[in-house]
């Protein structure tokens, strides 16, 4: 079963005043819809904007890995275990936030920043934190999240370019740029298709097209 979110259906956030910008694809902070709270181990998909100097200031998280993947722009990270990275378009960054850890996310840049932020529930909680950044990873390289059972695929594809979307209990594709067909449903910047039970599927790009593609096994 296919379930397609557009990205104009995404609950709005942020603080537009701060030059903060927020979608989110599940709910969040006051969007409650206990319909709308996870799908496979994903809790959170959010496309973030920051202007230049905009961002988020010190904010605890605990029991969550979060995969950060930005679109353009860059994206200064420092956390309470000591790291401070910038995070630029094609790098994966994932902070497993395990029994507690405190993050500042901000655009200390000149230009626009963009991100997706995709949070997974972990199949345990508790244990100590721990950051990961994979600088430029390639297309079609997977990127493997234990801790959620879970599988990032990022796939950069031509016009007409198909891709095979995982055989898993639940997958899920979010389109970070271009258009792509997924099931007889054409899919577009920000929109998300859900996936249960895919077996032998693929998406094929409409235009040059980014995917992200999570794999995902049952619930934790």
């Amino acid at each position: 079963m296919t379930d397609v979110r557009r990205a104009d259906e995404r609950y709005p956030g942020g603080d537009e005043a701060a030059g903060i910008s927020s979608r989110h694809a599940f709910s969040f902070g006051p969007h409650y819809d206990p319909g709308n709270l996870r799908f496979g181990s994903m809790i959170a998909c959010n496309e973030e904007r920051l202007a230049p100097g905009a961002g988020f200031d010190e904010h605890p998280h605990s029991h969550t890995e979060i995969v950060t993947w930005v679109v353009e722009g860059e994206l200064t990270h420092r956390d309470s275990a000591g790291h401070e990275t910038v995070v630029r378009a094609g790098d994966v960054q994932r902070l497993s936030s395990a029994g507690g850890v405190r993050h500042v996310e901000r655009n200390d840049g000149a230009a626009p920043l963009t991100f997706v932020q995709m949070w997974l529930a972990p199949r345990e909680p508790g244990g100590e934190p721990a950051y990961e950044i994979v600088r430029g990873i390639a297309d079609s390289t997977p990127y493997a999240v234990p801790e959620a059972r879970a599988m990032l695929h990022v796939r950069r594809l031509t016009p007409g370019e198909r891709t095979a979307v995982p055989d898993a209990a639940y997958v899920y594709v979010h389109v970070v740029r271009g258009e792509a067909e997924l099931d007889g449903e054409r899919l577009g910047p920000g929109d998300a298709a859900r996936v249960t039970d895919a077996d032998g599927m693929a998406a094929v790009a409409v235009t040059a097209a980014e995917l992200l593609l999570w794999e995902m096994a049952d619930r934790p």
